[in-house]
Order: structure tokens, then C-alpha cells, then sequence
């Protein structure tokens, strides 16, 4: 029998007009899409309307509920869209989530170069370190502020949120391969680029023994 009270049985409810089951998601939900908006925009107030507009999402849509797969690697690719969606209306508007930092192509240009080099084949093995070694978190926003939404995405619901590699193509519309090359390139230029800010702060990670 069914747990009544699983994810997938309260969304069912959900498509059904219980909307009381809705809250029940929202408060299981809402402060890991919280943060997971937050690694990406760095702001408070537009990761909680994105939050919102999710699950506004879900029950303008929810009659499209099928429950197949996962629920919470749906839910997150409702929310990978809705950032999608962001991310393209500030930048053809030229408003920058962080004035203060460049945009993505500027601080790194060679990764953005469609004939830029890499050093990781077609293939590449992602390692599973974590993040680099930091002890300051504002050094590691600055640094995820400067990467390109995808690999910023795919890093995020790796080794922040902790999905598989298949659940992240099927969140991202993307092939497990691709999701594995964005996480092992986008860890790499975190690296450089936290470098970079090291040097200009005059600051060093913490690395621990």
C-alpha cells in the first residue's frame, strides 16, 4: 500500500484541488528551493519570489502531474526553468544581479569562447571532491556569480543539493555526459576564479588537515 503522506501521493492530491496537500509540500520544499535559488541569484528577495512562483507554478499546471520519476527532481526542474526563465529577462535588460561583478564571459572569457580549449576530454571523469576549500562563503558566492548558468546549475545540484548525474540531465533536458562535463569545467573555473579573488583580497583558503 502506498504512503499517503509521500511526495508523489500529496502532488496527486494536489492535481486533485486539495490545496492543503500543496501546503504540505511547500513546507517540506520551500527552504531547499530557498536555497538553491540563492547559491544561484545571491539575493534574498529574488530567491523567495522564485520560490513562490514555483509553486504557483505547480498549481497552474498541476492537472499535468503524471507522477512518473522522482518528485523532487520534477519539482527542481520547475525550478531550474523559473531560473532559467530570470536569468534571461535580467539579461536582456542589462540588470545584473551583482553590479559590482562583470558578467560571466568578461571575468573568464576563454570559457566562453566557443573555440576555447579544454583541458577535460569530450568525456571527462568528474572527481567527487567537493567544492573548493574555503572558509568564506562570500568568496565562494563572488565566485559562483562569475560562472555561466549552466555550470553554476549543474555544480549547485551536484554537490550543493546532491542529485545524481542522471536526475541533473533530467532536471537540466540535458545527457548525463553533458551534465558530467559542465560539473568537472565549471569546478575547474571555480577554482581559477576563486584564485583570482584570493590574490586580489589578499585572502587564503583554509585548507583542513
Amino acid at each position: 500500500m502506498s504512503d499517503p503522506t509521500s511526495d508523489k501521493a500529496l502532488m496527486m492530491q494536489v492535481k486533485n484541488g486539495d490545496l492543503d496537500a500543496l501546503g504540505v509540500l511547500f513546507e517540506r520544499y520551500h527552504h531547499r528551493l530557498f536555497g538553491f535559488f540563492y547559491r544561484l541569484t545571491s539575493r534574498r528577495d529574488i530567491s523567495a519570489d522564485l520560490v513562490q512562483d514555483v509553486f504557483e507554478r505547480i498549481l497552474r499546471y498541476r492537472t499535468s502531474y503524471t507522477g512518473n520519476g522522482d518528485f523532487a527532481t520534477w519539482l527542481f526542474q520547475i525550478a531550474r526553468n523559473r531560473h532559467a526563465d530570470h536569468y534571461r529577462k535580467m539579461e536582456k535588460e542589462n540588470e545584473w544581479e551583482h553590479p559590482d561583478v562583470p558578467h560571466p564571459a568578461a571575468s573568464n572569457p576563454a570559457a566562453s569562447h566557443p573555440n576555447a580549449p579544454h583541458s577535460a576530454g569530450p568525456h571527462p571523469a568528474v572527481p567527487d571532491s567537493a567544492l573548493p576549500d574555503t572558509d568564506d562563503r562570500l568568496l565562494l558566492e563572488q565566485a559562483l556569480a562569475r560562472l555561466d548558468p549552466d555550470k553554476k546549475q549543474a555544480l549547485v545540484l551536484s554537490r550543493m543539493e546532491g542529485f545524481l548525474y542522471r536526475e541533473i540531465a533530467e532536471i537540466m533536458a540535458c545527457t548525463e555526459s553533458a551534465v558530467k562535463v559542465r560539473v568537472f569545467r565549471g569546478l575547474q573555473e571555480l577554482r581559477q576564479i576563486m584564485a583570482g579573488l584570493e590574490r586580489q583580497t589578499g585572502r587564503k583558503r583554509i585548507h583542513p588537515n
